[in-house]
């Protein structure tokens, strides 16, 4: 189903993922007019199931997004789907704040407020059968997918700072950890006794494939055997976690002077904002991945739906400012 868009809104939404259906749902429910416009390329498409969402646990991704998107349409919000293709300040004198998003298709919106929900993406290492199996028993995130491979032998590519503070969380789900140095950094002193004490193995060398076979799984591809190293040698993992480098997909904001930045965490980058979303623009809000990499979904669903609150408290401020001057106005004469 694809909703009809209007001209106008009091928010455009860009981005239909957790965050941004939950924002859709809260502003509807507030009687807003809004319009969701999702390009169709969730994160985690690739993933069976979303795990560690309350009453949701295990919904297959797809699902749980056509489940909120039909509950927007419910109250009467459109989610639509389309990408944004550039955002302009408007100054007609008409609103404070108001944009005009011009989709791809060349349709443009006037909005009186903006929420990025966006996300991001992942950018893996350039490793033979690692973006294949991305989703599956290649993993990043050990509370998303830690139980499904519990108790089975892991492997962490080593790629960036994050890695051993990865190999030593998922050492929580297994007693089988091996921390693959590859291309990453070595080590220090400190962080090599660390891993020494909770039994995570250091196996040194160039990881140059991910190797499958044995019965084939779901995806008709087979199962991850292990990895080959440089020097030929096949190291026996049943999983690898890797940590990649999360790029914010927002370069439709130039037009507004809103740009991405490095992320404290050294994970990536995002899109500086409060803790209720508001960004350095006026009138613009940004929730989940987009502003938080390593939101979960239930995370990013809470974000979306603080971002509209406060969304809807600016515009319900801005209506009672006219109202008062429109008052005035009606005494004094």
């Amino acid at each position: 189903m694809t909703d009809r868009l209007d001209d106008g809104y009091d928010v455009v939404i860009a981005g239909g993922g957790a965050a941004g259906l939950s924002g859709g749902l809260m502003l509807a429910r507030a009687r807003r007019r809004v319009a969701v416009i999702d390009a169709g390329e969730p994160r985690n498409a690739p993933a069976e199931a979303v795990h560690g969402l309350l009453a949701r646990d295990g919904t297959p991704p797809a699902e749980l997004l056509a489940r909120g998107r039909a509950e927007v349409r419910r109250y009467g919000g459109h989610a639509v789907r389309g990408a944004v293709a550039l955002v302009e300040a408007r100054d007609d004198g008409e609103d404070d704040g108001a944009f005009t998003v011009v989709l791809a298709d060349g349709a443009a919106l006037r909005a009186r407020r903006l929420l990025v929900a966006t996300g991001l993406t992942d950018e893996l290492p350039d490793v033979p059968g690692l973006r294949e199996r991305w989703g599956r028993d290649v993993l990043h995130c050990p509370y998303c997918h830690g139980w499904e491979v519990r108790d089975r032998a892991i492997g962490v590519l080593a790629t960036g700072p994050m890695s051993v503070h990865q190999a030593l969380l998922l050492r929580q789900w297994s007693g089988d950890v091996a921390y693959l140095a590859h291309t990453g950094p070595e080590p220090s002193a400190e962080q090599a006794e660390q891993l020494a004490a909770r039994g995570v193995r250091v196996v040194h060398g160039e990881v140059t494939a991910l190797e499958t076979g044995g019965p084939s799984g779901p995806d008709g591809a087979g199962r991850l055997v292990g990895v080959r190293l440089a020097d030929g040698t096949l190291v026996r993992r049943d999983a690898v976690a890797v940590a990649p480098r999360m790029t914010v997909r927002a370069a439709f904001l130039d037009g507004i002077g809103l740009r991405p930045a490095d992320h404290p965490s050294g994970m990536g980058t995002h899109i500086p904002a409060d803790a209720a979303g508001r960004t350095a623009v006026p009138g613009v809000w940004a929730a989940g991945n987009v502003t938080d990499p390593s939101a979960q979904v239930g995370t990013a669903a809470a974000a979306g739906a603080t971002a509209a609150a406060q969304i809807n408290a600016d515009l319900v401020a801005e209506e009672t400012r006219r109202a008062v001057d429109a008052h005035r106005m009606r005494v004094a004469s």
